[in-house]
């Protein structure tokens, strides 16, 4: 059966291949949510209609409907060095939180997940600023015309502390997170009525989704925050769209509660709930069929549209082990074809 769990039968880079395939798609496919998520959070979203849908029609009627992937690009392109640095920071982690007798608790491996993920969006953070900016300007009137000249630009009129701007929130945002998802992780028995180890795919897949509602919805608030302060800037039309003036984090916090209520906190968070479903969906069928492909390479199962298990293979193997294994029965079997004395 199909897992979320690491499968040892795939290479280092055939996993990460694959996760950042899947991650690229899903993204590409929800990118259209993303971008209301934004434009809500920044505040470029004006009138009476402030739904996903209402923004993202604004969007296409004024700018054409390739603007409905506008920081697509660059969301893409992050996946690969965040999914490294994540994956590399959580392997330390593991190694700090785990005890003398080479054990971790539950909650211990969650907030190791939880500080790799945190320590991976900091080190990529420059990427994540260039994407809210490409979103709120206008593609018609452009003030960047791509990624590398973003990134000049940005570093030639703001400087190199530009590029992180608003880092602070999503260190601190990181709490709320870690909480939310060990909050779900504590409930799953009690919500599924069993045993953790006998969920099927479909509970696992829920699971993550209701985890991802959870963690996004406390943590939203910070993030809100951040895009403002991502998007805020003098050298941009209308200072980049953000709907209050602000000094600093504390004082955008402060100005969003004066001028919107607490709510305004969550402006966006319809369209990101909306995403959640379909991008977790895309992104598990994805990698499962990307997954089903190197194995099928490997040589440990028949097809690629199918885990029916090749005859024979041994699946404990890893592919190194296999390839030295076949490497071994056919060269074997070409001596014997030698005649002998």
């Amino acid at each position: 059966m199909a897992t979320w769990r690491r499968d040892g039968r795939l290479t280092g880079s055939q996993r990460l291949l694959c996760a950042g395939l899947a991650g690229a798609l899903s993204l590409s496919l929800t990118a259209p949510l993303e971008l209301a998520t934004v434009l809500a959070q920044v505040g470029v979203v004006r009138g009476r209609a402030r739904g996903p849908w209402a923004a993202g029609l604004r969007v296409w009627r004024a700018e054409g409907p390739r603007a409905l992937w506008k920081g697509n690009a660059v969301a893409c392109l992050r996946l690969f060095p965040c999914s490294a640095v994540q994956l590399a920071a959580y392997r330390k982690f593991v190694v700090l939180f785990t005890d003398d007798l080479g054990h971790i608790s539950q909650w211990r491996s969650v907030m190791a997940g939880s500080l790799a993920g945190m320590v991976s969006t900091v080190v990529t953070y420059p990427t994540d600023l260039i994407k809210t900016r490409l979103i709120v300007q206008n593609m018609l009137e452009p003030s960047y015309r791509g990624i590398f000249h973003a990134f000049s630009t940005i570093y030639q009129q703001e400087g190199l502390l530009a590029f992180y701007r608003g880092v602070s929130l999503t260190v601190l945002g990181a709490l709320p997170f870690s909480v939310g998802s060990l909050l779900v992780y504590m409930n799953l028995e009690k919500i599924w009525n069993g045993p953790r180890d006998r969920f099927s795919l479909l509970q696992n897949f829920a699971n993550i989704c209701l985890a991802a509602a959870v963690t996004q919805t406390l943590s939203f608030p910070f993030d809100t925050v951040k895009r403002k302060m991502q998007a805020q800037s003098p050298y941009l039309p209308h200072g980049g769209g953000v709907d209050v003036h602000f000094s600093g984090a504390v004082d955008c916090f402060r100005q969003i509660v004066k001028a919107q209520g607490v709510l305004g906190l969550w402006n966006g968070l319809a369209a990101n709930l909306l995403k959640i479903v379909p991008y977790f969906g895309v992104m598990f069928g994805t990698f499962e069929f990307c997954k089903r492909i190197c194995l099928y390479q490997n040589g440990y199962i028949m097809s690629p549209l199918s885990y029916k298990l090749t005859p024979g293979v041994d699946q404990s193997l890893k592919p190194q082990e296999l390839r030295e294994l076949k490497k071994f029965f056919k060269t074997g079997q070409l001596k014997s074809k030698k005649p002998t004395l």
